[in-house]
């Protein structure tokens, strides 16, 4: 098939970094354009990357020399270059908002890592997995924008990964509250222990912005396509805490649930080993086979034993069980840069061109 031309906007970041590696050798797509801020731009991607590479796969040679652009000055430039960019930039949401609009306005789709608009309401927020029906709503907000091709599609937050999945198929027995504690990597602040010393035999019990985050954005993915925008559900009640730890990849969360009609174990395991979303009919590449896998051992998941499994695309539970004050908790494990970030950015777009809303230029 012809490859889709792609271009990664802050491709020095960590989550840069990680869209250029799962890029180098993807079926469906071909990086034709990197760009960041101006400080680097005009640099190769090895004098501005090479030095800095933080993820742990190896540099992609094939992009030393690769010519970076200026993320905003050259936006149309690189708006031509390519079918659609990946956006995954370090800037104040009022300026990523402008910019991620400035290359939908240019006819340019833009699937973003960024949490800038997510709360946009014609911005669909989206884990392959769990609503790619919230897609649709592209249509109404090409019509906002004055676009044909031009949209901005949103992943959902990091570390809402570990949980919002396997809740997911268990709505249907009325999830009235949950109670999550997550436990999230030093890369989820772009960091490593080399770039972060402060961390290694630390915990810091506070993530800027991310309880509100757990807490809000799960009822926008589990919202409906409407008048079109995207309601938000109203149910149900979450509260989080959010702590970092000293690891270099992964997010733990505990969570608690109380259901109004509570599930057996037995239920709740059943709908747990058989989910498969939209996308496993789809045969997306970097989809995983199993999405939900459920470990009996009772001290897994473990962060480095389990954090890549399928890839890295896949989530790992373990030690459901009743509780004394809600009707079941459990752990939930995801890979926060890879299914977490880029890897789940590279199957929104995957989906996104299957379904036909990014198409090749002519």
């Amino acid at each position: 098939m012809e490859k889709y031309k792609v271009g990664v906007i802050g491709c020095t970041g960590m989550v840069g970094q990680r869209f250029v590696s799962l890029i180098e050798n993807h079926p469906w797509f071909e990086l034709s354009a990197i760009a960041a801020s101006s400080r680097s731009a005009g640099k190769t991607y090895g004098e501005a990357a090479g030095k800095r590479w933080a993820i742990d796969r190896p540099f992609p040679e094939k992009y030393r020399d690769m010519v970076i652009q200026d993320a905003d000055a050259d936006k149309a430039a690189v708006a031509r270059a390519v079918d659609f960019v990946f956006c995954a930039v370090d800037m104040p949401k009022d300026e990523i908002l402008a910019l991620e609009e400035a290359y939908a306005r240019l006819e340019c789709p833009v699937v973003s890592n960024n949490s800038a608009n997510r709360w946009t309401p014609d911005v669909p927020m989206v884990i392959p997995e769990v609503n790619p029906e919230h897609v649709a709503v592209i249509d109404d907000q090409r019509r906002r924008l004055g676009t044909k091709r031009g949209f901005i599609a949103v992943k959902s937050n990091c570390s809402i990964m570990s949980y919002v999945p396997a809740l997911t198929p268990l709505r249907d027995f009325g999830i009235e509250d949950v109670l999550v504690c997550t436990y999230q990597a030093i890369s989820g602040a772009g960091k490593t222990f080399e770039t972060w010393p402060e961390m290694v035999d630390n915990v810091i019990p506070y993530i800027g912005g991310e309880e509100e985050k757990s807490e809000r954005e799960p009822l926008k993915v589990w919202g409906s396509v409407e008048d079109g925008v995207i309601q938000t559900a109203e149910a149900p009640r979450f509260t989080a805490q959010c702590i970092r730890v000293p690891v270099s990849n992964g997010h733990l969360a505990c969570v608690f649930v109380r259901f109004a009609n509570k599930p057996t174990k037995e239920q709740i395991l059943e709908r747990w080993n058989n989910y498969a979303g939209e996308t496993h009919a789809l045969n997306l590449p970097t989809a995983p086979k199993q999405f939900l896998n459920y470990f009996t051992e009772d001290n897994r998941p473990q962060t480095r034993l389990d954090r890549d499994l399928e890839g890295g695309m896949a989530v790992s539970l373990g030690r459901l069980r009743e509780d004394s004050q809600y009707d079941y908790k459990f752990v939930g494990l995801s890979h926060n840069t890879l299914l977490g970030a880029a890897g789940g950015g590279v199957e929104l777009a995957e989906l996104l061109c299957a379904k036909g809303y990014i198409d090749h230029k002519a």
